[in-house]
Order: C-alpha cells, then structure tokens, then sequence
C-alpha cells in the first residue's frame, strides 16, 4: 500500500511517502508549502499522485490555522484521487518516536498540549522523574521541565519533530475524509477574542 503521510499542526510541516511501511522519502517544512513538499517526494520516488492508494493527516493539537490547512490539503487531494483518509494524533505520532517519550507541544498562550489530550501551563504538569519530554513544547519550556525532574533532548534532536512517517505507522482506520475530525482541545484564538 502506498500512502502519504502529512502533519501540519506544528511549527514543522512533515510529509512522507511511505510504501508498505518502508519510507520512500521524507521532507519538513511549513504547512503554507506542504503541496510542494508532497509534489517532490513524488516526483523523487518517480510516482504520480494517481498511484496512492491512501492518505494519513494529522489531527493536532497544535496551531488552529496549521491543523486546518493539513485536513484541508487531505479531504482536497482525498476527493481529487479517490482514495481514503486516516487522521493520527500529532501527540501520538511524537510518542511513537522513543519507547520512553512524554510528547509537549507548545500551545502557545504560555501552554502546552499532552497526552489526553489536554492544555495546560507547564507548571502545572506532573512528571515522573527521568522522562525524556519531547516536542516542541518541550523545546521551549526546557528550564521548567528539567526543574521538574524531566530530561529534554537537544533543541536540534530529530525526535522533537512529529514525523510523517510516524503517522503512516499509526495508520490503521481508513475511511472518507469529512469522517476525520481535528482535535484543538480549546476555542481558537479568534474566537476567545470575540466572545471578550
């Protein structure tokens, strides 16, 4: 089976394409060019989007606009070739990166997401001592998790990155494209602002 694999929900766009679990190619970028991203692996696998046989989108949470524009760019593509769509969690992708991970994406508003899913102050997060946190939430709160005891990777360390080829190993319910929902756990920034 031959899938691409895309997560937007972040501040690093990730793409592969991924056939029969092995990886053909992999790329990172930002969500404004993930069509681009998917065009070269194709182009450098010598393949054509007419030969997926399914897609993997990730659902967030991360950025309200990101998110939305990788299920955007998968129902689009999905209902352009015919195919079917499954949505992975961008936490659970990222916890599938290390055995021992503790996935942190930054929320912005001074929090982070985790596992659940939730929102909340990296204050108000209770870690076992020694877990390795990783994201990009992890990146950016470091001083506080390491005072709580965690252990954060090197900000440069591949494992902060939520990678595509993570999702396609997660994959495993296909089905049409309107059926995969995003997960935002809070109302969009907008929102807040109007209801103020």
């Amino acid at each position: 089976m031959l899938l691409l694999a895309f997560d937007t929900a972040t501040d690093v766009a990730t793409s592969a394409l991924v056939r029969d679990g092995h990886v053909l190619g992999e790329r990172t970028s930002v969500a404004r060019s993930l069509l681009e991203e998917v065009d070269d692996l194709l182009r450098e696998a010598e393949l054509g989007p007419a030969q997926l046989d399914a897609l993997v989108v990730g659902t967030g949470p991360g950025s309200f606009t990101s998110t939305r524009i990788g299920l955007a760019v998968a129902r689009g593509l999905a209902l352009a070739l015919d195919v079917p769509v499954a949505g992975v969690s961008t936490l659970d992708a990222l916890a599938a990166a290390r055995d021992d991970a503790y996935p942190v994406v930054d929320a912005r508003r001074h929090e982070v997401f985790v596992l659940g899913p939730r929102a909340l102050s990296p204050d108000e997060l209770e870690l076992e001592p020694g877990v390795v946190c990783i994201g990009a939430g992890a990146v950016r709160y470091r001083r506080t998790l390491e005072d709580k005891g965690a252990v954060v990777p090197p900000d440069d360390d591949d494992v902060h990155i939520p990678h595509a080829r993570l999702h396609a190993q997660l994959a495993h319910e296909f089905g049409a494209a309107e059926s995969v929902v995003p997960i935002y756990v809070r109302v969009p920034d907008a929102e807040l602002g109007s209801s103020a």
